[in-house]
């Protein structure tokens, strides 16, 4: 088991086109879930579980690839996609 976590602000003018955009993401793919910050409104992290540290791996190469399809996310990003930023995490045994 492990996650990626991919996490970025949305400016304020594209929340309701990015909030729509994300909702279909998250239908065509149910493996992550979707948090915003309590304090940092607009900031919002992805929760992608994976089955292993790999699979976890290629999540965050597809999150962040400049051919994704998740790349129109970046224009709704302030400072474009040098702003997105994921991380791999594994379990501590």
């Amino acid at each position: 088991m492990a996650v990626c976590f991919v996490e970025y602000r949305i400016a304020e003018e594209h929340e309701e086109a990015y909030l729509e955009w994300i909702a279909q993401q998250q239908a065509a793919d149910p493996r992550f879930l979707l948090y915003e910050g309590t304090d940092q409104p607009l900031l919002f992290v992805e929760v992608w579980q994976a089955t292993d540290v790999q699979a976890a791996e290629a999540i965050k190469k597809e999150r962040c690839d400049e051919r994704s399809s998740w790349r129109l996310l970046s224009e709704w990003i302030p400072g474009g996609p040098a702003k997105l930023h994921a991380w791999t995490f594994r379990p501590v045994t």
